[in-house]
């Protein structure tokens, strides 16, 4: 890759410091897609002696390039998102990584593929971590931002991402207790 594909490539994933997500900071403050990929990130590498069976570094990639296809879309709430913009998403992404230099591209799409398949540990690991870092977010941010059903879904989203590690289903409980206090409900 010369410098210039490298700056263009740059270029395009800057988008997402300027792409508004539905969460909002602790401060009130809408966040970016950069911000929520960079937490999500940092999580990864947090618990890189808690799965030490699992190859962190891959997972930590997975996490940096996990909503490159929003620099494209936007941020959609997963409540929202349907079908047709996932695809739309999908379609929008692959042309652009399919331009990319072919070292760039084919790591890429090997990433993009573990990760659509959700089998491998790594894939896992990172699927849940995104989702776990919303309500984390959820839980800092000012009650006020929340809409409805964000009270109802910080309750339940994310039990079926976690599963299959028991470090995981304890911090989603942990993050349940965040919420259930938030709302003023009893923990349990």
């Amino acid at each position: 890759m010369n410098a210039r594909e490298y700056l263009e490539i740059l270029h395009v994933a800057e988008r997402l410091k300027d792409t508004p997500r539905h969460c909002t900071t602790s401060k009130g403050r809408t966040e970016s897609v950069a911000e929520h990929s960079w937490r999500v990130s940092l999580m990864a590498f947090l618990l890189k002696h808690e799965f030490t069976d699992i190859d962190m570094s891959k997972v930590i990639e997975m996490c940096l390039i996990h909503d490159l296809g929003e620099c494209f879309t936007g941020d959609i709430p997963t409540f929202d998102k349907t079908d047709s913009d996932r695809a739309e998403e999908e379609v929008l992404l692959k042309k652009w990584v399919d331009k990319l230099p072919s070292e760039v591209s084919e790591e890429l799409s090997m990433l993009f593929s573990e990760m659509d398949k959700k089998e491998t540990k790594e894939a896992k690991l990172y699927n849940a971590l995104d989702k776990l870092e919303a309500l984390i977010q959820h839980n800092e941010s000012p009650l006020d931002t929340w809409s409805e059903n964000e009270k109802e879904l910080n309750k339940t989203y994310a039990f079926d991402k976690v599963f299959f590690s028991e470090w995981l289903t304890g911090l989603r409980r942990e993050i349940l207790d965040d919420t259930l206090e938030k709302l003023g409900e009893m923990t349990v």
